[in-house]
């Protein structure tokens, strides 16, 4: 149609590691029908979400703001956004579209849209496998259908939620990526993850009773990726069949990224180290954006409204904190960033500052890890951050840390507020304590999460505090 504005389809992925997709170099084959639609996109190598987890995250990547101006540091975060700011359904809602959100109503971050659609996207090991990507699109394709028949354009979020916990594939997905038998009696490997008291609660409802093999459960998350990737393909192929392909701008983000069995995280998204930062971004829009191109330079959820803009030729007098993608799309631009702000307020509370070489990490109270205050790692020599180099490297601790707090310094003056993260001092939403932890052995014996019911309610948010 002649004139016609473009479309806008973002998928919103929930504890996405963009190392488990095989177009990201994974070697197992997790994201076949996505290698395929990168193919036809940009598809960005380092890309990285600041601030962990999913409130936090999705207020970036919705705003194009950091978490100094969103103001959105924890997963539980209390209130509503900033009433100043504006979202990308709120801005396009003015420019003349429609906003449809699946899977995401009640979270603080998720404001603006027109209509909110939700899908069962849970599940325990009692009720048997989750069908969770089918059962996004058994809400999103009819949603689809209905926005397309508009003469407005749409923009239409979807929140898949496959990869995150609890990781329950359905046939063939459960076995695709393991052949062993999780129930050896040799392999002790799970022995620790159910020593985890504030977690084996939650392990237990959703982990096969008697498992014993870490492998198997890693295997249970990649299928989770396989079957949503399958069940992604579903939804590009209808977007193709309703004649929308070359108009509509297709997103593929992850929100954060997830633990497995590393750094004693236990199967969660927790934590400021790689597993949890890197996420993947691809970005497909025929005659706008090249097909096949890989962006090596750095960026950040909040470039990612800032681009959408661009590219959809929307002026706005926002000021964003992100950085349109499109100079290093064009190669006019190395990387947007040469080093960043991290945060998060998850099960801990911690920021730090990242570098291409040096990552530091800072724990603003105890955790209930009992690691060290201070973690720094050299990312090019020990990229799976094994070695912590704070007590070694004084002089580079010192280096970054003047760095971060000049920056914070610097967007406490910009935005005439305190850094958030010093301020969201009940972050874990514990009725029995309050304030900040005194000792890391307070804080594992205060943290918990009992069953699949508890997660969906964290994450669900207080729809009461939304605004």
């Amino acid at each position: 149609m002649p004139g016609k504005k473009t479309n806008v389809i973002l998928f919103g992925i929930d504890s996405l590691r963009a190392d488990h997709m095989s177009c990201y170099g994974y070697d197992r084959q997790t994201t076949p029908h996505i290698d395929r639609f990168a193919e036809s996109g940009t598809l960005f190598e380092n890309n990285y979400s600041a601030h962990i987890p999913t409130t936090s995250a999705y207020a970036s990547m919705l705003s194009g703001l950091d978490c100094f101006s969103t103001t959105v540091v924890a997963l539980r975060h209390q209130g509503g956004l900033p009433r100043k700011m504006r979202t990308l359904p709120e801005i396009l809602r003015k420019n003349g579209y429609n906003t449809s959100c699946v899977g995401f109503s009640g979270n603080p971050s998720s404001r603006g849209f027109d209509k909110y659609l939700d899908y069962p996207g849970w599940g325990s090991f009692a009720q048997g496998r989750s069908p969770k990507a089918e059962n996004l699109n058994e809400v999103a394709i009819p949603e689809l259908e209905r926005l397309s028949r508009s003469k407005k354009p749409f923009l239409l979020f979807l929140r898949h939620m496959d990869p995150h916990a609890p990781y329950l594939p359905p046939a063939p997905f459960e076995r695709m990526f393991y052949s062993g038998d999780e129930f050896d009696p040799k392999n002790k490997s799970m022995e620790p993850v159910f020593a985890f008291k504030p977690f084996r609660d939650f392990f237990a409802e959703w982990m096969p009773p008697g498992v014993t093999d870490r492998h198997y459960v890693d295997a249970q998350y990649d299928g989770a990726i396989a079957y949503m990737d399958a069940c992604i393909q579903r939804i590009i192929t209808r977007v193709s069949e309703l004649g929308l392909e070359d108009d509509t701008l297709i997103v593929i983000n992850g929100d954060h990224g997830e633990t497995l069995y590393e750094h004693e995280c236990w199967y969660d998204h927790h934590g400021i180290y790689e597993n949890t930062l890197y996420v993947p971004l691809i970005i497909r829009l025929p005659g706008k954006i090249p097909a096949g191109q890989r962006v090596k330079g750095t960026t950040l959820h909040q470039d990612l409204v800032p681009t959408i803009l661009q590219l959809l030729n929307i002026k706005t007098d926002i000021k964003f904190d992100g950085q349109s993608l499109l100079p290093l799309i064009d190669g006019k631009k190395a990387s947007n960033y040469s080093g960043f702000y991290i945060t998060e307020c998850t099960w801990m509370r911690k920021h730090g500052w990242r570098t291409p070489e040096w990552k530091l990490m800072v724990a603003l109270e105890p955790d209930f890890h009992f690691k060290p205050e201070v973690e720094l790692y050299n990312l090019v020599t020990d990229p799976l951050e094994l070695k912590n180099l704070a007590k070694r490297e004084k002089g580079v601790v010192a280096h970054l840390t003047e760095r971060m707090n000049a920056w914070i310094a610097k967007r406490e003056r910009e935005t005439g507020a305190p850094n958030p993260m010093f301020t969201n001092l009940n972050w874990h939403g514990s009725k029995t304590h309050a304030g900040p932890f005194t000792s890391s052995q307070q804080a594992y014996d205060t943290m918990h999460i009992g069953s699949v019911g508890s997660a969906n309610k964290l994450q669900a948010g207080n729809k009461k505090k939304k605004k």
